[in-house]
């Protein structure tokens, strides 16, 4: 799994980059990640 999370470590860079509230999910299937899922909020003021 070490190698798999070095492979996926860009996309969550990428997706955390300019996100200020939300969460990443990763969705596992037979040990590997599968899914990566973004939920992003944006507040209002």
């Amino acid at each position: 799994m070490a190698n798999e999370l070095e492979s996926i470590t860009p996309k969550l860079n990428e997706m955390l980059k300019n996100m200020k509230f939300g969460s990443v999910t990763l969705v596992i299937q037979d040990g590997k990640v599968i899914q990566i899922e973004k939920n992003e909020k944006v507040r209002v003021k």
